[in-house]
């Protein structure tokens, strides 16, 4: 029997292949050997040590900004462990919320791309910035949510004023991954439910110059095409 043959245009499948594999691979937590050989302010956050964070910022506050061997901040290690209290104390003890580890994730894209919502309402609360560019792709935390289908991540990071049209250097939206890298379920059709009831564009296009309405029905995406012609989409 001959094998089927999938054709798409080339440039599409590029980007697909680009966009896809980084979601899944660009984000490193900390693996459970370099835990083990934490020291200081990381080994606190890991741990979720809120004395000994208090400590060590007492005796060195230049130890906020020290980086392990992947460029992660104690608050970087905090966020990744879901160590909620140690997240509050280091950032009222002065960490930046917005340093980027080595592969330009800030904590708010961590949790958003960990579909932790609780830990992202404790950075959002405590003066981190959703409107952050992050990432080797210039994107965004509410891209990351919407290509992953993470609605509850998507609503918070919508009312914290995350931009809804940024445009990332594969010329995606939140709104296109969504469609494109979403599986058309019920989880990112309330992503794209939110974004368009915030006032996400319709009209801004991918590279080749599809609306996420033509990409949408290129899918067979019914409950998506629904949603985008109820939106106003053409």
């Amino acid at each position: 029997m001959s094998q089927p043959v999938i054709i798409c245009r080339a440039a599409f499948c590029l980007g697909l292949l680009m966009a896809a594999v980084p979601a899944a691979q660009a984000q490193v937590g900390p693996t459970a050997t370099e835990a083990a050989a934490y020291t200081g302010l990381h080994a606190a956050a890991w741990q979720g040590d809120v004395a000994a964070i208090e400590r060590g910022v007492a005796a060195s506050r230049t130890a906020l900004d020290a980086r392990d061997t992947h460029g992660r901040t104690p608050l970087h290690v905090a966020t990744f462990a879901r160590q909620r209290a140690a997240v509050k104390a280091l950032l009222r003890v002065g960490a930046d919320p917005g340093a980027l580890e080595a592969d330009r994730y800030d904590a708010v894209t961590i949790a958003a791309v960990a579909d932790d919502e609780e830990t992202l309402r404790v950075l959002l609360a405590q003066g981190a910035s959703a409107k952050l560019v992050t990432s080797r792709y210039d994107g965004t935390a509410l891209i990351a949510a919407a290509h992953l289908g993470h609605d509850g991540v998507v609503r918070q990071l919508i009312a914290a004023g995350a931009p809804l049209d940024h445009v990332n250097n594969l010329h995606w939206t939140a709104v296109i991954e969504s469609i494109v890298l979403g599986n058309g379920g019920p989880r990112h059709q309330a992503t794209l439910q939110a974004l368009l009831k915030a006032g996400a564009s319709t009209r801004l296009a991918d590279r080749d110059g599809r609306t996420p309405l033509q990409l949408a029905r290129s899918r067979g995406y019914e409950a998506m095409v629904r949603l985008l012609l109820e939106a106003g989409a053409k």
